[in-house]
């Protein structure tokens, strides 16, 4: 049977109009499913209109205007209903999902749920085929002591992981799936004994550990450091977010 590292495994990534979660909206996102190790990927991109401005800060990460977004993209409704059911069919499969920083993607994604259609992510996906593997949090428990950013770009080029584009969900997404494999090959002695339920479990609590140090220094990746220690989903705020 071949490691888990080298089977099945998923990728999923958003481009937002922000870094706040409980604010910013998905403008893109991408799911990108491998049956194994140099297997073709079956990739699913969706395009959202989201009906707010989009920052020029973030039209400037990912080009998406305003104005491209209300030619080609769709309502967010229909559209993350479409998502969540692709990572609640991932998920049934038993196949890993990939996210790189996870308590971001996720719970960004699990608000616009919450916003457009009235229901939480954890609707679609749970049960025990929900394991989600994010390389931001491997790479900080296996190397912790390494110096440098690590954000995805930064990761790709240490874990030397080809270049797929920049600030696409679904470049974004096949890089994050490309790099969890070469974590898993470099790490194999201490990665490849633990299935991914258990990988699931024990991330949850090295981001734990991880957080007070994201906290104590400001972000020099330009991605956001958060507080919170939950992953790989933020618990919702006691009060309503802005719409």
């Amino acid at each position: 049977m071949p490691r888990w590292y080298e089977g099945p495994l998923a990728a999923f990534a958003t481009e937002t109009t922000g870094v706040d979660v409980e604010t910013d909206r998905i403008v893109s996102a991408a799911l990108v499913v491998e049956p194994g190790a140099d297997r073709s990927a079956e990739v699913v991109r969706w395009l959202v209109d989201p009906g707010v401005p989009v920052p020029r800060a973030a039209r400037a990460v990912h080009g998406l205007s305003e104005e491209f977004l209300r030619l080609y993209g769709r309502p967010p409704g229909p559209v993350l209903e479409e998502v969540a059911g692709e990572l609640a069919r991932v998920s049934a499969a038993g196949v890993p999902l990939v996210v790189m920083d996870a308590p971001f993607g996720l719970t960004v994604l699990d608000r616009e749920l919450t916003r457009h259609r009235n229901t939480s992510l954890r609707s679609y996906v749970a049960g025990s085929g929900w394991h989600v593997l994010d390389p931001r949090v491997l790479d900080k428990h296996l190397d912790r002591y390494r110096e440098g950013r690590r954000a995805l770009a930064d990761l790709c080029e240490h874990y030397q992981v080809p270049p797929t584009g920049a600030h696409d969900a679904a470049a974004d997404a096949t890089a994050s799936l490309a790099l969890v494999r070469a974590i898993g090959r470099r790490y194999a002695d201490r990665l490849a004994p633990m299935t991914t339920a258990e990988l699931h479990a024990r991330q949850a609590v090295w981001h734990a550990a991880q957080s007070p140090g994201i906290e104590s220094r400001p972000a020099r990746d330009g991605s956001p450091e958060h507080r919170d220690p939950a992953w790989p989903l933020r618990p919702a705020p006691t009060s309503p977010a802005a719409a």
